[in-house]
């Protein structure tokens, strides 16, 4: 009797160890920890501020694990860090953890879908994220937030006139820097530079000096200077954001393509490795190749170019296995791989970043390129001309299409673009520029 009695205890002990066991491998899973910067981000005492907010942050949530307002202002922090840090694949991750948590909890939740939409937008999953934006909009269509975010997805999937729309929405709602950038960035691309500089100097004004935000919009203000064929006027920007905020990446990498402008090239090559070294961003890797191809030194460029291509197709990989998940870099691999002379990777790539947005005119532009320098030039003008639609001024983009025009019977038209890109600004693309200057020569 007794050993009966003793049996089922241990049975019905064993069944409560194993529902305890089971439920708490079915509960929240465990909370993402913030990881330490390294170098010169660790620097200062921006790092230190971040780390104990974020600290302060999970130690709520382990307090109390429902509360969705400290779970939600974390993952707006680790979507910042990410930003900052460049280390999105561990960043996005935890950040998209924490938001499904928040939306398991309250799907109706306005600032989570928002993050959650920004995050896709950031990923590239643009479709994605203006779903998850026109969700966010008919909860609380009086956010200026919301539209900023339906302008980027709108932007991004080539539908203009639309985002047009949703920027002067955003500007009424809530004129600020993120307003203001936007606002610049579709003028640009509607070929309105010097309206494009005056609504970024707007953004830049609105901004609080040497936060990332308000530097980033300056960076992106000498950008413009730049592509105008301003190169003082753009570094003096590229200076004042690098003393506002030491060693900031993007900064440090328009310096550099104004040191390769002015052909120093070991001034510019040292500040892309230092912005290389500071945030992971394959754009300062891609860069790296241009600057030593110029610089006569080919190992080197053949390296960076090859590295270019495994970052970018891990990110690729990365998204190809998890829909929700992964950053869509196919666009950028088109353009790694024609560096690499590997033509049919890149034509592969491009008409995958086609399938997904095929009015957006960077997109006809890669695709355009890409079929010209295999060779196939009807096909690389019927993408061109999509490319043009919006009036951009470009001057890589107007060379581009000269070249493509030179060689589909248009030559008078095609010198013309070709030579208003040189005079403007022909350190913008090295690889462009020889060629346009060569068909010129050619007269």
């Amino acid at each position: 009797m007794h050993k009966k009695l003793y049996a089922s205890l241990l049975i019905a002990f064993g069944l409560a160890m194993a529902a305890i066991i089971f439920f708490k491998r079915q509960g929240a899973p465990a909370l993402p920890e913030p990881k330490n910067r390294i170098g010169q981000l660790a620097l200062g005492g921006e790092w230190a501020n971040t780390k104990a907010a974020m600290g302060g942050l999970l130690a709520k949530l382990r307090a109390d694990p429902t509360d969705q307002k400290s779970r939600l202002l974390l993952a707006e922090a680790y979507m910042q860090e990410g930003r900052i840090t460049g280390n999105h694949p561990y960043y996005d991750a935890a950040a998209m953890q924490l938001l499904q948590e928040v939306l398991k909890a309250n799907p109706e939740s306005f600032e989570a879908l928002c993050c959650q939409a920004s995050l896709s937008l950031t990923q590239h999953h643009f479709s994605q994220g203006l779903a998850l934006a026109e969700q966010a909009q008919a909860i609380n269509p009086n956010s200026g937030y919301v539209y900023g975010l339906l302008t980027d997805a709108n932007v991004e999937l080539g539908h203009y006139d639309q985002a047009v729309k949703m920027a002067d929405k955003m500007n009424q709602v809530r004129p600020d820097l993120t307003a203001y950038a936007r606002v610049s960035y579709l003028r640009e691309i509607h070929g309105d530079v010097p309206g494009a500089i005056q609504a970024m100097d707007m953004a830049v004004k609105a901004g609080f000096a040497g936060l990332e935000q308000t530097e980033w919009s300056r960076v992106a203000l000498g950008h413009l200077y730049e592509v105008s064929g301003h190169l003082d006027q753009a570094q003096g920007y590229y200076q004042q954001a690098l003393a506002l905020r030491p060693n900031y990446a993007y900064a440090l990498a328009g310096l550099a393509r104004v040191a390769a402008a002015h052909q120093d090239y070991a001034t510019a090559i040292a500040d892309l490795n230092l912005a290389r070294a500071t945030v992971k961003d394959y754009a300062f890797t891609d860069e790296l190749v241009d600057v030593y191809r110029l610089n006569k030194q080919p190992a080197e460029a053949a390296k960076m170019a090859q590295e270019s291509v495994a970052m970018l197709a891990e990110a690729a990989q990365q998204a190809n296995d998890n829909e929700e998940l992964g950053h869509y870099t196919d666009r950028e691999l088109a353009y790694a791989y024609l560096k690499t002379g590997d033509l049919d990777k890149a034509l592969e790539h491009a008409k995958i970043e086609y399938a997904r947005r095929p009015d957006n005119i960077d997109v006809n532009e890669t695709l355009a390129w890409v079929y010209y320098k295999r060779g196939e030039y009807a096909e690389a003008q019927k993408y061109m001309q999509v490319a043009r639609r919006t009036n951009s001024q470009n001057p890589v983009l107007l060379c581009r299409a000269g070249l493509i025009l030179s060689k589909t019977g248009q030559a008078a038209e095609g010198r013309a673009l070709i030579e208003k890109a040189v005079k403007v600004a022909p350190y913008l693309n090295p690889e462009v520029t020889a060629e346009g200057e060569n068909l010129l020569a050619a007269r």
